[in-house]
Parts: structure tokens; sequence; C-alpha cells
């Protein structure tokens, strides 16, 4: 499976973005997709995870209330819809496809996890 994410860029405080992931190749053993980000200086952490059987999510807390993941099955694509984007929002973002549950892969790292290149949000004025 091969994933790509686009959709960063430059926003200012209070605005919006949705980050999109273009899954292509094999998918039958994936379980669930992932958006993570990493700022700089921090390590990566699961922002959003969708199971890939029956849609179930899970949200890291501070994501809740701003952030939605989605899927669009007929496009292969997985979507990350931010709202209200903060300076402390500034990051990397990359998604994920992995054959595990949706929450493992957006509480804990493995190495049977498949990446994409990541997109840069960056939240300024």
């Amino acid at each position: 499976v091969q994933l790509q994410a686009f959709g960063g860029g430059l926003v200012q405080p209070g605005g919006s973005l949705r980050l999109s992931c273009v899954v292509s190749g094999r998918t039958p053993d994936v379980n669930a997709f992932g958006w993570f980000r990493q700022a700089i200086g921090e390590k990566r952490t699961g922002v959003a995870c969708i199971s890939n059987r029956d849609n179930r999510i899970y949200y890291e807390n501070s994501a809740k209330g701003r952030f939605t993941i989605s899927r669009d099955v007929a496009k292969n694509t997985i979507y990350l819809q931010i709202n209200n984007l903060r300076p402390t929002d500034t990051a990397a973002y990359y998604c994920a496809a992995s054959p595990r549950n949706y929450e493992d892969l957006c509480v804990r790292h493995s190495q049977l996890d498949r990446w994409g290149q990541g997109t840069l949000v960056t939240v300024s004025s």
C-alpha cells in the first residue's frame, strides 16, 4: 500500500484546512488508516484514526472538536478536516495505514504501519 498526503499550507489562525491522503495499491490487509502530526523537536503523535472495516473513529483528546477524519471509498482517499486552526497545530501531518486496530494505530507505534510523506501545515499570522 502507498499513501500520498497533500493539502497543507500556510493558514492564518482561525482558518481551516482539509488534508487528503490518497491510498493506492493492495489494501485487503489494512484494518485502519490514520492521521498523525509531528512538530519540530517533538515526537510523532496520532491525531485521528478510522477503521477500514466499519468506519469507527478514534480521536486523540486534543483533536476532539476541531478535527474530523473521514474517508471516500470510491476515491481511495482519507481526509482530515481541521477547523479553527491554532499556531500550536503547526506541524508536518502524515497519514498511515495499518493492519492493526484503529485505536492501536493512533496510540502505539508499530513497524507494521505504512506511512506516506508528510504535508506541512503552518499556522501563522
